[in-house]
């Protein structure tokens, strides 16, 4: 059985959520392998929503063991609300696991994440506040404190004290806030020991051990492409590695045990937070797609900027994360437009470029090239098969297969779990 990748070939939101939902029926394992509660993904099944900030969705689907793997960060505040919403909406949690290695967000690097884009004024990222990024910064600075630690008690005050030696200076005199007590931190994170371990294990040995009993995993990422630590629109990007590569790092599982990647892309583009975005719209037409698509932020509600289909950012993503499939979500968000425009290359200082800058400055100042593309007017959000499908709507999606380089294999239709148009099997 196959170990499939699930990620966003975009800024995030672009549904993978649900993809790894339709998925999850025929996979044994879906592991989360980056990012944190930053994040959110809404599954609708049957009609009832479900938001999860830092639960695999594969939660949500019976017989599927969710992992939170090592690469994540884990709010332990977080992780046990979601267990309990769960729990009283009658969903059966007592298969997660969680790796023992994966890092855990202190209180402390909430207080630091927003005293920082307090300080940073105009010039901040634009991160959610959740302490994502100073996690991940105490985790290369070898200061992190992870989820094993939960259980030597000298152990983590210890870590507790000396992460908190240079943070307190800098809360004291850059921030002019209050310091903070790492005694009261180590009581609040030991609180939860016994809690978590129920959960803990070492997750890289379950994973591939799976594996070789040929089980099915699926990967799923947080984020998306263009927000990665290293292939993103740096340094407006989250703090892990949401590419391919990032799912190999983040549970401990080989590349050469990786089938398929699935990058999830809209049909239109979205993203949250600051920095460059070539095709945004901001007149009536954004707002309209924004309303239409419900673009407000899962975990943020944050209204989230829209814009047109960047087929130069599909290529992109195709090719850094090796796609081998794109599932294209709301196609059905496009009904009722005239023409649709497709950006197919950007204008930097007056050449024509068609394919993802490699300086940053370059990509700040793309200006999208568009073709435009015949809409159409009848309601698809029905529409189950190909051959369904407004004849205009067809060819917006094999143009944009066309663009991207990668074939569509699975298009969305509604927000549904049933909502959808399978062309290519992705197992």
């Amino acid at each position: 059985m196959p170990a499939v990748i699930v990620l966003g070939a975009q800024w995030g939101d672009e549904g993978k959520g649900k993809a790894t939902d339709q998925l999850g029926s025929d996979v044994d394992y879906v592991v989360k392998f980056n990012g944190g509660n930053n994040a959110g993904h809404t599954v609708v099944i049957e009609g009832e929503k479900f938001a999860l900030h830092l639960l695999p969705s594969g939660i949500l689907t019976p017989g599927v063991v969710p992992v939170i793997g090592n690469g994540v960060v884990v709010d332990l505040d977080v992780l046990f609300e979601e267990l309990e919403e769960l729990q009283e909406r009658g969903v059966d949690t007592s298969n997660l696991k969680i790796s023992s290695h994966a890092h855990i967000i202190p209180s402390y690097n909430k207080v630091m994440d927003g005293a920082s884009e307090k300080f940073l004024g105009d010039r901040k990222i634009g991160t959610t506040g959740r302490g994502i990024g100073p996690t991940y910064a105490d985790k290369m600075n070898r200061i992190g404190i992870r989820v094993q630690d939960l259980f030597d008690e000298s152990i983590l005050r210890k870590k507790v004290r000396s992460a908190l030696v240079q943070k307190n200076h800098l809360l004291s005199t850059m921030y002019d806030a209050p310091e903070i007590d790492p005694e009261a931190v180590a009581d609040e994170l030991l609180a939860y020991a016994e809690r978590v371990r129920p959960y803990v294990v070492d997750s890289a040995l379950l994973l591939n051990e799976a594996l070789d009993d040929d089980k099915m995993v699926l990967f799923e990422a947080g984020q998306a492409t263009m927000l990665d630590v290293d292939h993103g629109t740096y340094p407006f990007v989250t703090s892990s590695s949401a590419t391919a590569g990032g799912a190999c790092t983040g549970s401990g599982v080989g590349p050469t045990r990786i089938d398929r990647v699935i990058g999830i892309a809209k049909a239109y583009v979205t993203r949250v937070g600051e920095g460059p975005f070539p095709t945004e719209l901001f007149d009536e037409v954004g707002e309209s797609l924004r309303q239409a698509g419900g673009e407000f932020g899962t975990t943020t509600g944050r209204p989230r900027r829209t814009g047109w289909y960047d087929a130069v950012v599909s290529r992109y993503a195709s090719r850094v994360n090796g796609l081998t499939d794109i599932v294209l979500t709301k196609l059905d968000v496009l009904t009722g437009y005239e023409t649709i425009p497709v950006c197919v290359a950007y204008e930097i200082d007056g050449q024509r470029v068609e394919e993802m800058p490699d300086n940053q400055t370059d990509f700040h100042h793309a200006k999208p090239i568009y073709e435009e593309f015949p809409g159409w007017t009848e309601d698809i959000s029905n529409v189950r098969t190909w051959e369904e499908l407004p004849a205009n709507a067809q060819a917006y999606v094999e143009a944009l297969e066309r663009l991207s380089g990668c074939r569509i294999s699975v298009i969305g239709t509604g927000p549904g779990r049933e909502a959808a148009i399978v062309r290519h099997s992705l197992t």
